[in-house]
């Protein structure tokens, strides 16, 4: 799944003092204040801020590092928002004030506000830092954005952002999936970075409900994120090439691929494996069924990879 940030050192500097000059006073959404959220745009604090991270391996995210105060952000944060509301949940806008949550910032590297991130299967493509011209701005939402989706559906990011009702006059809240109450304890456990945790947890929904697929699908990325979360990407990918004969090394870089969104390398790693290793198809196979729970039902790599185990097995 996505990558953990860890928000939490402070980031001098990161607030332009020359936005002093230019802040409003009205309220977002008020005449002369900043873009109210709601739609497909929402607004990230440090409590929403890793949920927003995990839901790009589900469909993709547009960062903006602004400052809703500075009245010269506005009009790239409209243009933005209404770009992106346009496209029906193809991708979220996920704004960040970096002067109050600096810290999120800081996890990006961003020096300055705006800078403007994409956010896909957990990593971030810096797009643009600073103020953009009227050209550059049409020429990112008219062109940029469409191919960021397009991107994001080659990773196997290709899923449909929640859209939030904003209250008249009001902020939209932090936007996240609706999580069912059944589900509120590991979802809690997997927002505080306890997938092991979540995982039995979703285990126990399971026991209740063996047909809860949405159970099923997130008690196999919570798996997926115990493993690997913290995997050292490099070392993983070493180890493999250096063991090409070795089911763990296979299936450590595998778990890699799936949580950076390389959904097909995945597949195509293991049932490459299993077929030149018969003799140790049954740990590829039990991998193999835990990652057919993760994307969308109606991607069609799931049903050639699965013709293909079926293949190897029998």
């Amino acid at each position: 799944m996505a990558q953990d940030f860890k928000p939490g050192i402070s980031l001098a500097g990161a607030v332009d003092l020359e936005s002093l000059k230019h802040q409003a006073n009205a309220a977002p959404g008020q005449a002369g204040g900043a873009p109210a959220a709601g739609g497909y745009v929402i607004d990230v604090t440090e409590s929403n801020f890793q949920a927003v991270v995990e839901s790009s391996t589900t469909y993709p995210v547009l960062m903006l590092m602004w400052i809703a105060t500075d009245k010269r952000c506005f009009p790239m944060a409209q243009a933005l928002g209404d770009a992106v509301n346009s496209m029906n949940g193809q991708l979220q806008l996920a704004r960040v004030d970096v002067a109050q949550y600096p810290s999120i910032a800081q996890a990006f590297g961003v020096q300055g506000a705006p800078a403007l991130f994409a956010l896909i299967g957990g990593r971030p493509m810096p797009i643009l830092e600073g103020m953009p011209s009227d050209e550059e701005l049409t020429q990112i939402t008219g062109q940029v954005l469409p191919q960021l989706v397009q991107v994001a559906a080659q990773a196997g990011v290709s899923g449909t952002a929640p859209y939030i009702h904003a209250a008249d006059g009001e902020d939209a809240a932090p936007a996240e999936p609706a999580v069912p109450a059944a589900h509120a304890e590991a979802h809690r456990l997997a927002q505080a970075g306890d997938y092991a945790g979540a995982a039995a947890a979703y285990e126990q929904v399971l026991e209740a409900d063996p047909t809860d697929t949405l159970a099923q699908r997130e008690r196999a990325k919570a798996l997926l994120l115990a493993r690997s979360a913290d995997a050292d990407v490099r070392a993983v990918r070493e180890a493999a090439a250096a063991a090409p004969d070795d089911v763990d090394a296979q299936l450590a870089v595998a778990d890699v691929d799936m949580i950076g969104g390389q959904i097909q390398d995945a597949f195509d790693r293991l049932l490459d494996f299993a077929a030149a290793h018969r003799d140790q198809i049954e740990p590829v196979r039990r991998r193999m069924l835990e990652y057919f729970l993760i994307p969308e039902a109606s991607d069609e790599r799931l049903g050639r990879a699965r013709r293909r185990l079926a293949t190897l097995m029998y």
